[in-house]
C-alpha cells in the first residue's frame, strides 16, 4: 500500500510538472541560423526552462499570417521583417538575437555575370517582397547604383532557388539564397558562382521576437525562451559533435555538413545581444526601414521604439 501511495504521489508530481509547462509555438524556416532553437527544444534546454515548444516550419512570406491567426505566438525572422511586419499591422517585438550571417547568405549567378552592376535588366530569383532574400537583393543593388526596378524579379524560395541555379534553368540569370542550400552552389561551381555574400554587405541579422500580447501575458515564458537559447549557443561549444548532429538532421543533413555550413555565420550569446541591442539594432532598424520605403515595400515607418524589448537578455 505503501508503494502504491508513493508512486502515485510522484505521478502527481510529474502531472502538476507537465501543468506548469507553458505552451508556445513557434514559426522558422530550415535556415542554419535557426537551429539552435531546435537544439534547444530537441535536447530537452526549454522544458528544463518550463517550457512545452512546438516548432513549425513556415516560409519567409507566410511567417506573419501564422502569427497574426494565433496559429504561432512567436518567430525567428531577420531584423527588417519585422519593420515589414509591425509596418503592415502584425505587431510583434523581439526580444533577443539568434544570428549574424558571415558568407551564409549571398548572390549567385550564371557564368558570364561578372559584377552586380550587369544583372541591369536581367531576370533574379529571390523570395517574396518583405522577406530576407528580397531585401538582400535591393540592398546588394542599392549599394551598386540599382533598384529592384532595374531586374526582373521571380519569386522563388531559397531552396528553389539554388536548385534552379544548379540546374542551369533557362530565362534565370541569377539567384538569392542561404545556406544550407548555397553550400550546394559551392559544391558545382560550373553552375553559377556566388558573387557576393554578406561578407561584402553584413547586412542579414536574424532575432526572435513575439506577439506584445504573449510578452505580456508569460513575461517568465519570454525570458525561458531567452535562457534556452542562450543555453543551445553554450550547448555547440560544449558539445559540438553531438550539437551538430541534432541540428543537422532537423535539415536532413549530417553532423559534418552541418558543421561546413554553420562556419558562415556566428550565433550570438548574451553579452553579443546585450552589446547589438545597445545602439546597433536601431541603427540598422533605421536605415534598413528607409530602404523598404523606398523599395515601395512599406507605406509608412511604424512606431521604431516598439521594435524591441530588452528585458529577457539579463
Amino acid at each position: 500500500m505503501k508503494s502504491f501511495i508513493v508512486l502515485a504521489a510522484a505521478a502527481l508530481a510529474a502531472t502538476a510538472a507537465t501543468a506548469q509547462e507553458t505552451k508556445v509555438a513557434i514559426a522558422i524556416s530550415g535556415w542554419t541560423g535557426f537551429a539552435p532553437l531546435t537544439l534547444a527544444k530537441e535536447a530537452g534546454l526549454f522544458k528544463k526552462h518550463g517550457l512545452d515548444v512546438s516548432i513549425k516550419k513556415i516560409p519567409q512570406k507566410d511567417r506573419h499570417l501564422a502569427i497574426a491567426s494565433g496559429d504561432v505566438q512567436c518567430a525567428a525572422t531577420t531584423v527588417e521583417t519585422w519593420v515589414v511586419w509591425n509596418a503592415n499591422g502584425v505587431a510583434t517585438t523581439q526580444i533577443f538575437q539568434l544570428d549574424k550571417s558571415y558568407g551564409a547568405d549571398g548572390m549567385v549567378v550564371k557564368p558570364g555575370i561578372n559584377k552586380i552592376s550587369d544583372l541591369k535588366g536581367k531576370t533574379v530569383a529571390a523570395s517574396a517582397p518583405g522577406t530576407a532574400p528580397y531585401f538582400t537583393l535591393a540592398w546588394m543593388l542599392k549599394k551598386n547604383g540599382l533598384s529592384v526596378k532595374d531586374v526582373k524579379v521571380v519569386n522563388l524560395e531559397p531552396q528553389p532557388a539554388a536548385s534552379a541555379m544548379i540546374a542551369g534553368t533557362d530565362g534565370i540569370d541569377a539567384a538569392m539564397t542561404y545556406e544550407p542550400y548555397l553550400s550546394a552552389v559551392r559544391a558545382k561551381p560550373e553552375a553559377g558562382k556566388i558573387i557576393a555574400t554578406t561578407l561584402d554587405y553584413p547586412m542579414i541579422m536574424d532575432t526572435f521576437g513575439c506577439t506584445p500580447k504573449f510578452l505580456a501575458d508569460n513575461p517568465k515564458a519570454a525570458k525561458a525562451l531567452a535562457d534556452g537559447y542562450f543555453d543551445a549557443v553554450a550547448m555547440i561549444k560544449a558539445d559540438p559533435k553531438k550539437s551538430f548532429e541534432i541540428m543537422g538532421a532537423d535539415v536532413k543533413q549530417t553532423g559534418e555538413a552541418f558543421e561546413k555550413s554553420q562556419a558562415y555565420l556566428r550565433w550570438q550569446d548574451r553579452e553579443a545581444n546585450q552589446k547589438f541591442f545597445a545602439g546597433e539594432h536601431a541603427a540598422f532598424s533605421k536605415e534598413a526601414a528607409d530602404l523598404l520605403l523606398e523599395a515601395g515595400i512599406i507605406k509608412a515607418l511604424p512606431d521604431m521604439g516598439k521594435l524591441a524589448d530588452t528585458r529577457f537578455l539579463k
